[in-house]
């Protein structure tokens, strides 16, 4: 199966033109960015605000929660006042668990979005074996609450959003196809084959996780299918990481999801989801967006060759273990950060008290070899050498990053560590060979952050790479955290607490800027504990996917508290839920006390 025409060449998958309002998505279209206000839908007043806002803030469309009958029949009044103020923004309703609710909806908007998993399925999390007349039944069941929504749309000519999320497939998918990228994308063909049953076809995908390694296999499986199905199954692509929290953590990890599979062709429409306001996340989509343009004029490569990994299911190039500066790398170990010696020697008087964030191999210092992938006479005298070598492309050549280091990986025997970069820039010193005249860096760290975020973090989840060198960035000190923050967002490496967080919006049960604020006070030391963050039920025990604990919005001024996908505490005061959640964390054995800060005072005598 194949998932891009090739992944060592950039070219925009093509797609068909499906139209939301005035807005058109796929086909010549630029890739779209779209947001979500964060109010409470029956605010008309702030609805209107909030979506103005983030019109004039460069968003194209705008998502509003419709989770009750009462929200739906509310999008006429904010939609009204939003065209009587000349704002024509197309607006879309987020519909969860409530046909009904979707009817009305699709009345007033230019876009529905439903989620398969739970349009017309409750939740029970129950574990039976469906034989094929048992599936079959549940498919017309499903048919018969679904045809309505379809035949609304095509009556009006609005748009569907298919979006499936990784924590919320239905019970039936996850008995037939498990909680995988496959049940994903066959959750949302089961829906897609009954709308063109109808003959409907203006709607798009969307494949969403909090883990990117299972978003990018998620919606490249889905491409794959889709090819295979035929060419009238052209359907654009929504992208977006969800849950990815806020910060440059949140920033990192949408880089990573989104970021590669745009490098790839893949995705006609984004959303950044972080827990912050909305207006925050239009500048990083756009960014993420202009960096791929970039790539798209840059040097193509032309060349073609068979991939060295499963672009379908993460697993980590198996290489042989060397050591280099006391370190050890490749095979199952850790993956190394690398530094160049410039930079170690600005941090060096203060290692001892860097915490997480140290250097721990120097470039110049460490054997490593450089090559051009294209030249196959250098990668063969690599491959005929008895002893594993510690290789990375070297910066003096024409090719993007991902293209070049999935080159050399498929050409370089596979028991050879590699050492990723996040840009291949710079000019030969001829006053120290082999060695950098200089790096340019960028004057915007945004840029930095999401260019190493995106070629370093798609090639991880490739599994290809053993150590990672950032050198965009001039800062030490930033340049070091952020290769951690890669590690970490990919999943890479884990160093700290994981959290995951979604983004506010009107379904929201408290302020979630505030709260994921005083959960990291509390539980920031905990270093490979993943907490899950959610502002209600629906974006609570499903979507929390694999996080260790959750804290969930169960009424408003209440909060339910989860082990995995477990409620285990129910309605508890909001001012005491970040307490009795490092009670629960303490039960369950995973709790460790904060480490004693030393005192002025102490330090003085």
């Amino acid at each position: 199966m194949n998932y891009c025409g090739n992944p060592l060449h950039y070219e925009r998958r093509k797609t068909r033109e499906v139209k939301v309002g005035n807005v058109g998505i796929g086909g010549d279209n630029p890739i779209r960015v779209q947001s979500m206000i964060t109010c409470d839908t029956m605010d008309t007043e702030a609805s209107i605000q909030q979506t103005i806002e983030l019109a004039n803030a460069g968003c194209e469309i705008v998502r509003i929660t419709a989770p009750s009958m009462k929200d739906a029949r509310n999008l006429e009044h904010i939609v009204k006042g939003l065209r009587e103020r000349g704002c024509n923004v197309p607006i879309v309703a987020d519909i969860h668990f409530k046909p009904e609710a979707a009817m009305e909806a699709a009345k007033w908007v230019e876009k529905v979005r439903i989620n398969p998993g739970n349009y017309a399925d409750s939740k029970k999390f129950v574990i039976r074996e469906y034989t094929d007349e048992q599936y079959a039944a549940e498919l017309k069941r499903i048919r018969e609450r679904f045809s309505p929504l379809i035949g609304l749309c095509n009556t009006r000519g609005i748009a569907m959003r298919i979006g499936t999320n990784h924590g919320s497939l239905s019970d039936r998918i996850l008995n037939r196809y498990g909680d995988t990228p496959l049940g994903m994308v066959e959750s949302a063909l089961e829906f897609a084959r009954i709308a063109r049953d109808l003959d409907y076809h203006d709607f798009i995908f969307s494949m969403k996780a909090s883990n990117p390694k299972v978003m990018i296999a998620a919606y490249r499986l889905l491409v794959a299918r889709l090819t295979e199905l035929g060419p009238d199954w052209n359907y654009p692509l929504h992208l977006g990481v969800t849950e990815a929290g806020e910060g440059e953590d949140a920033r990192i990890k949408s880089a990573i999801g989104i970021g590669s599979l745009l490098a790839d062709g893949i995705g006609d429409t984004i959303r950044v989801s972080l827990t912050e306001d909305s207006p925050q996340e239009i500048p990083v989509a756009n960014a993420l967006i202009e960096n791929i343009e970039k790539t798209s004029n840059a040097q193509r490569s032309t060349l073609n060759v068979e991939l060295s990994f499963d672009p379908f299911s993460y697993q980590r190039r198996a290489t042989e273990k060397i050591e280099r500066n006391r370190f050890k790398l490749g095979g199952d170990e850790l993956i190394r950060v690398v530094v160049r010696q410039a930079n170690f020697d600005k941090v060096a008087h203060k290692i001892d008290r860097m915490g997480d964030y140290k250097p721990e191999i120097v470039y110049e210092n460490a054997n490593i070899i450089a090559v051009d992938p294209r030249e196959d006479e250098a990668i063969a005298k690599l491959n005929a050498q008895q002893n594993a070598q510690f290789v990375t492309v070297t910066d003096e050549i024409d090719l993007p990053v991902i293209a070049a280091f999935r080159l050399l990986a498929a050409k370089l025997q596979a028991r050879h560590p590699i050492l990723l970069k996040d840009r291949l820039v710079g000019a030969v010193d001829p006053n120290g060979p082999g060695r950098l005249r200089s790096i340019t860096p960028t004057s915007d760290f945004l840029e930095t952050l999401l260019t190493a975020s995106t070629n370093i973090g798609s090639l991880l989840c490739d599994g290809i790479g053993d150590a990672i060198l950032v050198q965009g960035e001039e800062a030490p000190g930033q340049a070091l955290r952020l290769s951690y923050n890669i590690l970490q967002a990919a999943g890479s490496r884990i160093f700290k607490t994981d959290y995951v967080a979604c983004p506010s919006c009107g379904r929201t049960l408290f302020n979630l800027q505030t709260t994921t604020a005083k959960i990291k006070a509390a539980t920031s030391h905990l270093k490979g504990v993943k907490i899950a963050i959610m502002g209600c039920i629906v974006n609570g025990p499903g979507e929390m996917a694999d996080a260790d604990f959750g804290y969930v919005g169960g009424a408003p001024g209440k909060v339910n508290l989860y082990v995995g996908k477990t409620a285990v505490k129910f309605n508890i005061p909001e001012a005491e839920a970040v307490d009795r959640l490092k009670d629960l964390i303490r039960e369950h054995g995973k709790w460790t006390e904060p480490a004693r800060q030393t005192t002025v005072l102490e330090v003085v005598s």
